[in-house]
């Protein structure tokens, strides 16, 4: 059976709003670690509806999440990058298997991180969890469709 891409009109569509996701996650973990200062706020307001709410646990607190901030941000980076590298490569040989690749290591990120989020009580960064994910499902889940209808 051959799994390779199948020359559906929108399948380019979809690897590129894939790929559009992916370069989105990049991004994100750049401005993490590039803009310190703006990561902060933008966390803050998320989660405190306050800008400088985060601000007002003192230096050393704040300098520690700006931290958590850039180590976190380095990190998807660092898997958005491989996630590109899967696009470019097993996805096209196996659309199948790299759908796989993806939707494991979303899961991977999304289970865990949303679990703790919401047992801690930060719902705010779980929406944010959900709203990346679906960024990635609908591209994937069409692409799946494609390559089961190719079959």
């Amino acid at each position: 059976m051959d799994t390779t891409l199948p020359s559906f009109p929108r399948t380019r569509l979809w690897f590129s709003c894939l790929r559009l996701a992916t370069i989105g996650v990049i991004v994100f973990g750049v401005v993490l670690v590039v803009a310190p200062a703006l990561s902060r706020q933008g966390f803050s307001l998320l989660v405190y509806s306050s800008g400088g709410h985060i601000l007002g646990f003192g230096n050393e607190a704040a300098d520690y999440i700006a931290l958590a901030h850039a180590v976190m941000g380095a990190v998807m980076v660092g898997w958005g990058t491989a996630l590109l590298l899967v696009l470019r490569g097993p996805m096209r040989r196996n659309l199948r298997e790299g759908i796989q690749i993806y939707a494991i290591s979303l899961a991977s990120w999304f289970v865990p991180d949303t679990l703790f989020s919401l047992a801690s009580g930060f719902w705010q960064n779980a929406l944010l969890n959900l709203g990346f994910a679906v960024l990635f499902a609908i591209p994937l889940v069409m692409l799946w469709r494609q390559s089961s209808s190719a079959e």
